[in-house]
């Protein structure tokens, strides 16, 4: 491509592109994205200076992501999911900071040459606030309650005095609230234009000069109270009322919710160091989600208790490594079941304040005795516990909510535990599950993008990539995915299953049968989860043999079973009243 005829001449200037890409560069959408930014700066140079026509995958995986000249495009999409994240934090930049841009980027789909467009400035900036906001965001919103309603004057007093008291903690960011959204019937209605992840809250009621004012801590994202307190008072003082309860109010964040203390266990974990270096070690390698890392998390678990027998997180790590190591297909689940349970509950005995160890016999009851109540109650009592336990939160979405077909709330639970955890893989993969099972799937895409560029090397991400495609069907880039994810998990018969249901449903049968030979063959050698058969079968057309591995699975009460109710890639089985045995297994019929 010359010059004459490149993107950028017919729109705008050359050093007008230039200026603008450094100004995209430097904004805050990206200030946290370098591949991302690599990526945006290649494309446009290489198309500034003629060369938009050679944007290929593999020059851009070389050039940009590093890859090795051994890098195949067709097995590893790395280039097309960072291209749609481009896409996606492009749109976010234009529609916040970029709003009065004169010039804009745009990645258009099929391609990697970017065009440039001289555009009209656009109205005024959206504010800071109306930006994602960080978990230490406050907002403040008082009702007046009386009969009467003649006590705004105090409400709006109670605000600003706790705005005043909430502005001196150094972590708190606050949020102007638009009061007219003080009535709204719920809480969990979307708040706009910003979100606070916290709100403090409360109304006000009178009789004769008594005044009684309640208080509210709320979680935002999830509607669970987390602190409350009324005060009676005489009202000829509202000075000194309104600074009492700024008071308490600042007191309370400073203490139990910004401090990282929640409300959990007073208790020391421990005493020896060792068996907390030896905790913190099992609980690394069980964030990796490898068969490597649970087998070493296990490992690293046990030693942290032979060192401190009365280590209640070390006995919840251990339950949570048997049961991952079930839920992944790593061991049977029968090998498991044992251990997860007695590990769970000893590390309730011997901290019964603990949110982890509730966290723990939760994920038991709820993935491994699909006693739904049970585990909805444990969750609950580790979020009453902890309600900054990131684990709690996204293991009552993904492992109770989810099941039961609660997605709203396995939403907002999910969205939760990201914002305590922003920087976890498996919580990120599982918020992109629940767009899944919500049918968003492009939410659901933009997610796993989001997974990837967290941890290239997630298989698990490319896993859920591959199953959302499928449901698309795009079974190339369906096929595309699992193959990487074989890769990063050559032992894994779930992604060896996967990439065969892939291919039946794209009609390439003779590969399928292989891999359903190698996959019975493998289990001889280890444990193969019925449920993987049962995907293969029912992709191929033949409901027969794929109904008789699911109610194999129910006998293993195999972790897959659990989404069933919800999973799309069963939506064509549910008139099938076989499909409704299996459900009634699981409770959730």
């Amino acid at each position: 491509m010359s010059r004459a005829t490149m993107p950028v001449a017919a729109k705008c200037s050359e050093q007008a592109v230039k200026e603008h890409l450094e100004r995209v560069l430097a904004s805050q959408s990206f200030e946290q994205a370098d591949r991302l930014k690599r990526f945006l700066a290649f494309v446009v140079g290489e198309t500034l200076a003629g060369r938009g026509d050679q944007l290929k995958e593999f020059l851009i995986g070389t050039e940009v992501f590093d890859k090795e000249s051994s890098f195949d495009p067709r097995t590893d999409p790395i280039v097309r999911v960072q291209a749609r994240r481009l896409r996606s934090r492009l749109e976010k930049y234009y529609a916040e900071e970029g709003q009065r841009d004169a010039v804009h980027i745009e990645l258009p789909k099929g391609g990697y040459a970017p065009l440039f467009k001289q555009t009209e400035a656009a109205g005024p900036r959206r504010s800071v606030a109306a930006a994602f906001v960080s978990r230490n965001t406050v907002a403040t919103p008082f009702a007046d309650h009386t009969e009467r309603g003649d006590q705004d004057y105090f409400c709006r007093g109670v605000t600003d005095e706790i705005i005043h008291a909430l502005s001196k903690l150094g972590h708190v960011r606050l949020v102007a609230w638009d009061r007219s959204r003080i009535e709204r019937p719920t809480l969990r209605e979307p708040a706009e234009p910003a979100d606070a992840a916290l709100v403090v809250t409360g109304g006000v009621r009178k009789s004769g000069a008594r005044l009684r004012v309640t208080v509210h801590i709320i979680d935002a994202a999830s509607g669970c109270f987390l602190w409350t307190e009324s005060l009676d008072r005489n009202s000829d003082d509202a000075l000194s009322i309104q600074e009492e309860i700024a008071q308490r109010v600042a007191e309370q964040l400073k203490t139990e919710l910004l401090a990282s203390g929640g409300t959990g266990s007073a208790k020391r974990p421990t005493e020896n160091l060792a068996a907390y270096n030896l905790y913190l070690q099992g609980r690394y390698h069980l964030n990796q989600r490898t068969e490597e890392g649970l087998r070493k998390a296990a490992e690293f678990f046990e030693r942290a208790i032979r060192e401190d027998a009365q280590y209640c997180l070390a006995y919840a790590g251990l339950a949570d490594a048997y049961g991952l190591l079930g839920h992944y297909g790593v061991l049977a689940p029968a090998e498991v079941w044992t251990k997860a349970a007695s590990n769970a509950a000893t590390a309730v005995l011997v901290d019964d304040k603990s949110a982890e160890a509730h966290a723990s016999l939760a994920h038991v009851k709820s993935t491994q005795d699909w006693d739904w109540l049970g585990a909805e109650r444990e969750f609950r009592r580790a979020i009453q516990l902890d309600p900054r336990y990131p684990t709690a939160h996204h293991w009552y979405g993904i492992s109770c909510l989810a099941p039961l077909g609660r997605l709203d709330e396995a939403l907002q639970q999910l969205l939760l535990a990201q914002a305590l955890d922003p920087v976890s893989p498996i919580i990120a993969r599982d918020l992109a599950v629940i767009h899944y099972y919500r049918r968003d799937f492009d939410a659901a895409l933009e997610q796993c993008d989001h997974t990837v560029e967290l941890n290239p090397h997630f298989s698990a991400a490319y896993w859920t990539l591959g199953i959302i495609q499928e449901l698309r069907k795009d079974f190339e880039e369906s096929a595309a995915a699992f193959q990487r994810a074989i890769q990063l998990s050559p032992n894994s018969p779930r992604m060896r299953a996967a990439l065969a249901r892939t291919l039946a449903l794209s009609g390439r049968r003779s590969e399928v049968q292989h891999t359903i030979c190698e996959l019975n063959e493998l289990a001889t050698k280890r444990y193969v989860s019925p449920f993987e058969f049962a995907s293969i079968y029912f992709a191929l057309g033949e409901p027969e043999s794929g109904f008789e591995w699911l109610r194999k699975a129910v006998q293993d009460r195999c972790f897959e079973l659990m989404s069933i109710k919800v999973d799309p890639r069963f939506d064509a089985l549910r008139a099938d009243s076989r499909f409704d045995y299996v459900a009634y297994q699981l409770g959730l019929s």
